[in-house]
């Protein structure tokens, strides 16, 4: 199949293409660059450039791959609007459909890949000082199996839990230290993130488990509901706070009968 991928719920930007021409092998195109902020600006010309690299446009891709959380959540908006956009206007108007796949789930198939381990605890950083995990296991004739249902822990990086044997794989340790995971060993923390090179590896089994969906359904995966205010529940804040200190301030009228007395 003609597939392309991309994940943009970390720092770190990734965008893969696969092409598969007939019955042949299928050969992979990659790049990484700066996420965060950056991304939003910098995925539409990087895809069309990777394409361009691999001789395929928007009308001969046959699925849209991408992470659709837990991770960033500007990073997450940002993957799920172009998911979208791109699947609708593909193939002349006609659309193909879109494979979001879980990010923990896709750092753990990196963590494989580059590390050899089959029995992952699935980290990434969540900011405010807290972590996405999950935990998998890989078996060679089923694959992944963990985390059913989107069940993704939210948690202090010192609550991870790492069973003997399993690695403690992720980008939260460069922010958290030995805080994460502390029972774990040194030697079970590996360095890995959801690449979209294992989002291309994962997409076989998926679309063949029906996971494919509509575009109108690439949505992202959230864990943590919510972590900024909307406008006015920041001048609500504001409000309450200038009352209680006002409430907790004595008058100019207080002070002043208070200093004329006897």
């Amino acid at each position: 199949m003609h597939l392309l991928a991309f994940d943009t719920s970390t720092d770190t930007l990734s965008i893969a293409v696969q092409r598969q021409d007939g019955d042949g092998p299928a050969r992979l195109w990659q790049r990484s660059a700066p996420g965060g902020a950056q991304a939003s600006a910098g995925l539409l010309p990087a895809i069309r450039a990777l394409l361009d690299e691999a001789g395929l446009s928007f009308d001969t891709l046959e699925a849209i791959v991408f992470g659709r959380g837990p991770g960033s959540f500007t990073g997450l908006r940002t993957a799920c609007s172009v998911a979208q956009g791109l699947a609708f206007g593909a193939r002349g108007g006609a659309g193909v459909p879109v494979l979001p796949v879980d990010t923990l789930l896709a750092l753990a198939e990196e963590a494989r890949a580059t590390h050899g381990c089959t029995r992952v605890v699935a980290v990434l950083d969540a900011r405010m000082d807290e972590v996405y995990t999950a935990r998998y296991d890989w078996h060679p004739d089923r694959g992944w199996h963990g985390a059913d249902d989107g069940e993704f822990g939210l948690c202090a990086p010192e609550a991870v839990e790492a069973p003997p044997g399993y690695a403690v794989a992720g980008n939260a340790r460069a922010a958290y230290g030995e805080r994460l995971a502390p029972g774990a060993p040194e030697s079970a923390h590996l360095a890995a993130l959801p690449t979209a090179a294992a989002l291309l590896r994962l997409a076989p089994a998926l679309l063949a488990a029906g996971g494919a969906v509509p575009a109108a359904e690439a949505l992202p995966r959230y864990v943590r509901d919510k972590v900024a205010q909307t406008t006015a529940e920041r001048t609500a804040a504001r409000e309450a706070a200038a009352a209680s200190a006002s409430a907790a301030t004595p008058s100019t009228a207080a002070l002043a009968s208070v200093s004329s007395r006897p």
